[in-house]
């Protein structure tokens, strides 16, 4: 099928790729590298208009089908249905208030049983805590018990991982779930640290999702004292006359004010004797705390404050004194990092590259980082400022997606109506396109930019994941190693009216590649593999 494919494509003149690639490229790969290609620069002048958004769409000659391609994981027949019936300007105030809506109830009876979402975590982690002990005494006897300790770990991450692509596949609530992950790959834990893989499914239960489209100091703040976050970044060690800087540093880097936005590295040594004390706890027993300082420990769950530990002396971040009083001092400094300008730039600059294009103006991050500020952190009131900006439509159908976009829009439209129990083929191709969930080391989390995701071998491993939803993936259907009792659905593809439709406004190479396919599932293949399919 690769050769006949490369064959028909070579034949589109107006499929614009270099020479050099067109040769030495593994040959299924050649038409989506078109995607990569002469994306349309923005314009730097923005206006958000005073009009509904469905005039305005509708003044720009845009297609709601275009922004409903880009505030979802990806439209399919569903999703366009519940447009049609809400109305667009219903549609979006909807989304963007997150209401509780529920799931398929074969999907959240798949979420109901997992392990992640019956036990709370600090019996998890404790249960989880005496196994690795148990592990450690029989190290050098006998290493099943370890194998089992880091098998479990694995298992209760992969589960956090297959119920957060459920919920992106099936959940109504679309701006939600991809809220959800962005907040998650900005406030990135790297599975790999220590025992984190279990916490993770709580992590994002817990402190991201009640708050992704809410108010970013309460999001912030429940990163601050979630196990998973104090644990990756090792403030459990940070101790006052032992201080370690590792998560103040990226408490300001990263997760607030950016690089550059005027902290220094005096600031970042104050704010981590803010946070001296601050750590994990995952034994029954409390600690012994002196007489005088017993009314300022806290603990909740697994998450810990030993004032033993903690640095009392006043400090001094951004200019403000923050006076030693223990946990309250945290409280302080959440507050003064949500409110500083140079986090709602950073916070307003990070939403538009995800959203909008890998360079954003100025003028809109300006007005983002004004919203941001003038409704305190209202997550929804920015996004809706991004939304309803000339920049954002202008912008529609022209965003490269990352792997987790492309998987996730093309199993939303191959399948919508059918039922996947078995998330594992979905996590299988991110792993192979290089974004496993929670894979990245760094605690920056995944690039959102073009290039960090177009090259020629992302492109081939794109074109073997479009040819394995395209034929159909019983994988999708089935649990582990258990038989198939029926035959599983195929791909609603070349059988859609809806799909048939969306690529009549494909470029005329990738209409005639599609018309010589020879199956219904070349066809599929062929249109995955289209560059119209790796933009949003």
């Amino acid at each position: 099928m690769i050769s006949k494919f490369a064959h028909r494509l070579r034949a589109q003149p107006r499929l614009k790729f270099t020479q050099t690639l067109r040769w030495t490229l593994p040959l299924g790969a050649v038409l989506i590298l078109a995607s990569c290609s002469n994306a349309p620069r923005q314009s730097a002048q923005i206006a958000a208009p005073a009009a509904p958004l469905s005039r305005v769409l509708e003044a720009a000659h845009v297609d709601p089908e275009k922004f409903l391609n880009r505030i979802t994981w990806g439209a399919n027949p569903s999703s366009s249905q519940q447009l049609q019936i809400m109305g667009m300007d219903r549609y979006l105030d909807q989304q963007l208030r997150g209401q509780s809506t529920p799931l398929p109830a074969a999907i959240q009876a798949q979420i109901d049983g997992m392990t992640i979402a019956q036990r709370p975590l600090d019996k998890l982690m404790i249960d989880m805590e005496a196994r690795r002990l148990s592990a450690e005494q029989q190290k050098g006897v006998d290493d099943t018990l370890r194998k089992e300790y880091q098998q479990e770990l694995t298992r209760l991450a992969r589960e956090a991982a297959s119920r957060s692509l459920l919920r992106a596949v099936y959940s109504p609530n679309q701006l939600q779930e991809q809220m959800t992950w962005f907040w998650m790959n900005h406030f990135n834990i790297h599975n790999g640290k220590h025992n984190v893989r279990a916490m993770l499914g709580d992590f994002e239960e817990q402190a991201i999702r009640p708050n992704a489209l809410g108010n970013f100091r309460e999001l912030l703040r429940a990163t601050v004292f979630h196990p998973a976050m104090l644990r990756y970044l090792d403030n459990e060690h940070n101790a006052v006359n032992h201080i370690n800087e590792n998560y103040a540093r990226e408490l300001m880097e990263l997760h607030t004010m950016g690089v550059g936005s005027g902290y220094t590295q005096g600031d970042v040594q104050e704010l981590a004797r803010v946070l001296t004390g601050v750590g994990v706890n995952q034994s029954l027993d409390s600690p012994r705390v002196k007489g005088e300082l017993q009314r300022l420990y806290v603990r909740r769950g697994i998450f810990e404050f030993n004032p033993n530990r903690h640095d009392f002396g006043d400090k001094k971040i951004l200019g403000k004194t923050v006076h030693g009083r223990g946990l309250a001092e945290v409280e302080d400094i959440i507050t003064i990092l949500s409110r500083q300008p140079a986090t709602a730039q950073f916070i307003s600059r990070e939403l538009a590259t995800y959203f909008v294009s890998d360079t954003p103006s100025d003028a809109l991050i300006n007005q983002m980082a004004q919203r941001f500020l003038q409704t305190d952190g209202n997550i929804p009131a920015v996004l809706r400022s991004m939304f309803e900006s000339s920049e954002f439509i202008a912008s529609l159908g022209n965003k490269f997606k990352d792997p987790v976009h492309y998987v996730i829009s093309s199993v939303r439209l191959a399948y919508d109506g059918n039922t996947i129990v078995n998330a594992g083929p979905m996590l299988n191709w991110l792993t192979m396109l290089g974004q496993q969930p929670n894979g990245r080391q760094t605690p920056d989390g995944y690039s959102m930019s073009e290039s960090a995701w177009a090259s020629p071998g992302q492109m081939t491993v794109r074109f073997d994941v479009a040819k394995a939803i395209g034929n159909g993936s019983p994988g999708l259907f089935k649990i582990d190693n258990q038989a198939l009792q029926e035959r599983p659905p195929q791909p609603a593809l070349a059988s859609s009216a809806y799909v048939k439709n969306w690529a009549r406004n494909f470029s005329q190479g990738t209409q005639q590649a599609l018309s010589q396919a020879s199956s219904a599932q070349e066809w599929n293949a062929f249109f995955l593999a289209a560059p119209e399919m790796m933009r949003r």
